[in-house]
């Protein structure tokens, strides 16, 4: 989703104009003292860091310096890598496959059928191990048309064999999409009831009992929507080896069969697309069943949200046009706590979820006394602010939240450490290596015009203001947020972030944006500004002549964060100050949409959102860079399954996501090194440290 106008193309001329004219924002010039007493030159010394709480680990993986002996026999040796065999390149199943293992950061070959032969020396190394621990087909029979209109299968019977004699001598599992219920072919226990279309409506799937516990991230009750798509509804084949997973009312749409030799299948009798809400929900689950849950990347779900400019005034558009400034008052700030910590009850799944505030120091009183009442206070919003210090977490704003586009190095170098120094003198713990600028300002992405209200321009992150990164790095910024809105700022991979073109040394992460408008403080300012902005684009299918009411707006937005929860997005969403103005008792726009996000994630989830600071997710990032240029030089982990062992020797220094391994309690020792792991939900994910050309030997911890 785009950065709405609303949002960042009108934000600075008219803010600027009208603090101008009401005059009202008290700011540090960018060339005055500080709290601390002198601005820092370009040769000053950076000042001094603040401490960050960072939690401790508590799992790490278990490395094993003297691996297991045994005698591997034939078909005990696998790399932890995945086959997708699929008909040629435009096939829809491929797309799929490609997205599910990308987004866990699996390693994966494609094979073309018909196209490039199936062959053993394809499926097994010249040492004898196997190149696979799991193969995904994007149909069971891969059919395509042949010339004169007819589907056959891409592979002729042996090649059938081949793929067979694989599976069963290596025990590798396989699943299959949009699978016919037949017997040709093979049969996967199913028998034709009827087929159909599936359109926009979608068609809810309920988990069987046996689906459950397959599927056991996914909440019991959940009820998977199949939309755009082509359903087969089929029934069990009576004697047959078989479990349904999925139905839909009376009908099987999902099952694991056995076959006569052996063989584990599992296979959906319907298309599903890369993008489509079946795919996030169930992707991940048939492979780490298909790998018994033993295999390389990882996937969690995460929910961020940044509220940006606390302390600040910012621009509101009052319904009815007029325009002012909104700050939040000492109460509302107690009331962001409050609804923080009955969202944390309410909702299990949320139970860590606190509030990340990028904030300006510049009208920070740091003498205010820490308190909540709103009475012998010169600022009531930093006194809370004090007082409820650690019930949110900050981030550095700038001081003045100026535009960084093409500030010089000593303003752009005040604006960063004169907001620390504020922080500081008032006891709010601000890490010193994280930044985020102004509207994402100084990173390449700006109007030519600055009196412009037209939407900014993507110019690339090599149009960065080159004197703010100096700036920002020689006060010690590692990590720079960006937004996904922008071309320049999306990184290759997926929860991976940038080395910065113009300074290496400056990591960026990016945000994702909303559309709860910076602007809007009430119902009414919200609704009026989207149906502005996005006219009939925006309106529900079922009211395209009427605009969204609040409640389909906040229903509406809740569904594309949805989509990038259950996808395992680490970046964080951004809003604004405003949009914590306390619109209802104990409710505000920020928390309406919070509320409703993670109430639609709970109806499909059970396991926890994470919500790690902005230091932990940045290293979490940085892991994933590394876990897939490691990826990148094709290496294979392999996994002895008579021993149990992981063997891998990296091509380089870095680090590989795996899950599925065993792990213990960290000690002090552990805390110095980059291991680290958790139990997500029923998962062992585990982060190891690599170190080129030494080998590094893993305990495998399967499911059954």
């Amino acid at each position: 989703m785009t950065a709405s106008r609303s949002r960042l193309g009108l934000r600075g001329p008219l803010l600027a104009a009208l603090a101008l004219a009401i005059g009202v924002i008290t700011a540090v010039s960018p060339s005055s003292p500080g709290p601390g007493g002198a601005a820092p030159s370009r040769d000053g010394a950076a000042p001094p860091p603040v401490p960050v709480p960072v939690a401790a680990k508590q799992q790490v993986p278990v490395r094993l310096t003297d691996p297991p002996r045994g005698a591997a026999g034939r078909g005990d040796l696998v790399a932890l890598r995945q086959l997708v065999v699929a008909t040629g390149p435009d096939d829809f199943g491929l797309a799929t496959w490609k997205a599910v293992l990308d987004g866990i950061g699996s390693p994966y070959d494609v094979l073309l059928a018909g196209t490039e032969p199936l062959v053993p020396q394809r499926l097994v190394h010249p040492d004898g191990t196997g190149r696979y621990n799991a193969v995904l087909l994007t149909n069971n029979a891969l059919l395509r048309q042949q010339a004169d209109g007819a589907y056959a299968s891409a592979l002729d019977d042996a090649q059938w064999a081949v793929l067979w004699d694989y599976e069963r001598e290596y025990r590798v599992r396989q699943v299959s999409l949009n699978t016919y219920p037949g017997t040709t072919p093979e049969d996967h226990c199913l028998r034709i009831r009827g087929e159909g279309p599936v359109g926009r409506d979608p068609v809810p799937l309920t988990l069987t009992p046996a689906g459950q516990d397959l599927f056991d991230y996914l909440a019991p009750q959940a009820r998977i929507p199949l939309s755009d798509s082509h359903l087969y509804r089929a029934r069990l084949a009576e004697g047959c080896a078989g479990q349904a997973l999925l139905s839909a009312g009376d009908d099987v749409v999902a099952v694991v069969a056995k076959a006569p030799d052996g063989r584990e299948r599992l296979a959906l009798t319907f298309a599903t697309g890369p993008d489509s809400m079946s795919a996030l929900l169930l992707g991940y689950g048939m492979v780490r069943w298909a790998t018994h849950g033993v295999l390389l990347g990882e996937h969690r779900h995460w929910f961020s949200v940044d509220v940006d400019d606390w302390f600040n005034a910012t621009l509101r558009l009052r319904a009815d046009g007029g325009k002012d400034l909104f700050r939040l008052s000492g109460a509302e700030a107690a009331s962001v706590a409050a609804q923080q910590r009955a969202l944390r009850e309410r909702s299990p799944v949320a139970s860590a979820f606190t509030l990340n505030l990028p904030y300006n120091g510049s009208r920070l009183n740091t003498s205010a006394p820490a308190t909540c009442e709103e009475k012998d206070t010169p600022d009531p919003l930093s006194s809370c602010s004090k007082r409820l210090v650690d019930q949110f977490r900050w981030i550095n704003h700038t001081s003045t939240h100026p535009q960084m586009n093409d500030t010089s190095y000593d303003v752009s170098r005040t604006e960063i450490s004169t907001n620390l120094e504020i922080a500081a003198a008032a006891g709010l713990p601000v890490p010193p290596t994280v930044l985020k600028t102004p509207e994402y300002s100084g990173l390449g992405v700006y109007n030519p015009d600055p009196q412009s209200l037209d939407p900014p321009t993507d110019f690339g992150l090599a149009a960065s203001n080159k004197a703010m990164l100096d700036a920002a790095h020689d006060l010690g910024v590692r990590y720079v947020q960006g937004n996904m809105s922008f071309d320049s700022h999306r990184p290759a991979c997926f929860n991976c972030g940038i080395d910065h073109p113009l300074r290496p040394e400056l990591f960026v992460v990016p945000d994702w944006p909303t559309n709860v408008a910076f602007e809007a403080t009430t119902p009414e300012e919200q609704t009026v500004l989207y149906n502005a902005e996005y006219g009939r684009e925006g309106r529900a299918p079922d009211h395209a002549d009427q605009d969204l009411t609040y409640e389909q707006f906040v229903d509406a937005e809740a569904e594309v964060a949805l989509r990038h929860l259950v996808s395992g997005s680490a970046y964080a969403h951004t809003l604004h100050q405003g949009n914590l103005h306390e619109h209802a008792p104990g409710r505000s726009l920020a928390f309406d949409w919070i509320g409703a996000t993670v109430d639609k994630y709970a109806a499909y989830y059970r396991v926890p959102l994470k919500n790690p600071d902005w230091l932990a997710l940045a290293g979490y990032v940085q892991g994933r860079n590394a876990h897939f240029a490691e990826l990148s030089t094709r290496r294979d982990a392999v996994w002895n399954r008579a021993t149990g062992a992981i063997d891998y020797v990296p091509g380089a220094d870095g680090a590989l996501f795996l899950t599925g391994v065993q792990q213990r309690p960290a000690t002090d020792e552990d805390q110095r090194s980059a291991d680290e792991g958790e139990t997500y939900g029923s998962d062992p994910v585990a982060r190891v440290g690599l170190t080129g050309g030494e080998r590094v030997t893993l305990m495998a911890s399967p499911r059954p």
